[in-house]
């Protein structure tokens, strides 16, 4: 065939929950739940509306030891409505489903084909000229590289290869089934469909070596639109790689500058800007915010003392804005406004001073340090990341210097900054 279409999405993780807002209310709760159901169900309707003529799916379709078999069913329900327009779907298991004693048990429907977790193996469309080379994982730490093993191309046809891989390595992803683009660009195929890295990325054109990235952002480093490659096949030759979004929420990360502020008001003007921007950008989907503030800004002492009613606040301008906009978390990295270096002999001056010799937040943090060790120790192993511990080391010291200095230097801070 001269020229046709087909789908590579990865990472569906389906009934993932969002971590970060699970938490919320029971309002958040209903409207996040279904959000990873929601966009496979957009993908299914994306590959029959575009007339794809078959489906690659890289992995992770599952996440972790799924024991809900109403999940499967819905996946079972996705695969029948692709059958029902004539849609073949190709898939491999990933990290996530090979820990998933359900998932390989799946009675998939006739268009469905699962590959073998013993060794590649090829299928080859004989209409479209396609072969498609696929191995699945037989369990989850998969260290080898197993892309070495993949058959070679079939001559005459168009080639794709459906791996799982942490290809040369990504932060914050396992090294499973590790190799090289190199290595791949060299098998000979047309086209390289990977999984188990979470941002859409082309590592190589010519040939096409492709992450689709996940349908859905799961929690806040997973942020910015999400979906499924939409790959156009001409000739025998890519033609064109178009990513489409498909998340059902918007994860979004905004810093938010507040050198020039010096009211309550004028804060409110920045945050409810950068809010506008990201519901444009979003196109109606709800947004899961995680609000950075930083700048030196005369606004500081009040955002460090109060911060309770600062995220009050905040949380109060996100719902003026017309659409659904959540805030995830609030991080207030600001400073004071450089003073000039005139000798203070108040007795406040003195105390500051004394401050800002002792408690530095190099001695603070050697001493915070001893302390967390304690803490840690007794927080529960799964919930334990060296994330936590360098952001508690890196925020708190300085936090704490900032704080004990405004209580010394502006007092009436707290008050001045609602008038």
């Amino acid at each position: 065939m001269d020229e046709f279409r087909f789908l590579h999405a990865a990472d569906l993780h389906l009934d993932s929950p969002l971590l970060g807002l699970t938490e919320k209310s029971g309002e958040y709760a209903r409207l996040i739940a279904d959000a990873s159901r929601r966009a496979f169900n957009d993908m299914i309707n994306l590959a029959i509306q575009t007339e794809c003529r078959f489906v690659v799916l890289a992995g992770d379709v599952f996440d972790g030891d799924l024991r809900d078999t109403q999940c499967g069913l819905f996946f079972i329900n996705g695969m029948a409505r692709l059958q029902q327009a004539g849609i073949r779907v190709f898939m491999i298991l990933g990290n996530h489903d090979a820990e998933n004693r359900f998932a390989r048990h799946l009675h998939v429907t006739d268009n469905v084909h699962l590959f073998a977790t013993s060794r590649a193996e090829t299928r080859v469309m004989e209409d479209l000229g396609v072969a498609v080379h696929g191995r699945s994982f037989g369990r989850r730490d998969v260290t080898d590289n197993i892309a070495r093993k993949y058959p070679p191309p079939v001559p005459g046809l168009f080639n794709i290869g459906i791996l799982h891989t942490a290809c040369q390595g990504r932060e914050g992803h396992e090294t499973y089934a590790p190799c090289t683009v190199e290595q791949l660009v060299n098998h000979g195929y047309q086209y390289w469909a990977l999984g188990h890295v979470h941002t859409h990325e082309i590592l190589n054109e010519n040939p096409y070596v492709v992450y689709a990235g996940n349908l859905q952002g799961r929690h806040a480093r997973e942020a910015g639109p999400k979906g499924a490659s939409l790959v156009t096949v001409r000739g025998g030759d890519v033609a064109s790689v178009e990513h489409q979004v498909l998340d059902a929420v918007r994860w979004a990360s905004e810093v938010v500058d507040l050198t020039h502020a010096t009211t309550p008001a004028d804060m409110a003007g920045c945050i409810r800007r950068a809010g506008q921007d990201l519901i444009e950008q979003a196109r109606g989907r709800p947004i899961a915010l995680r609000l950075e503030l930083v700048g030196a800004s005369a606004l500081h002492a009040h955002l460090i003392r109060d911060t309770q009613d600062v995220h009050l606040e905040i949380e109060a301008i996100m719902a003026s804005l017309p659409d659904e906009i959540w805030l995830e978390r609030l991080k207030i990295h600001t400073r004071p406004p450089k003073r000039p270096a005139v000798l203070d002999h108040t007795t406040g001056g003195r105390i500051a001073a004394d401050i800002r010799q002792a408690a530095t937040p190099e001695a603070l943090q050697a001493e915070l340090s001893d302390i967390l060790k304690t803490v840690m120790e007794r927080v529960p192993a799964q919930a334990r990341t060296d994330e936590m511990r360098e952001s508690i080391l890196n925020d708190v010291p300085a936090r704490a210097v900032d704080l004990a200095l405004s209580l010394v230097e502006n007092p009436e801070g707290s008050d001045n900054a609602h008038q």
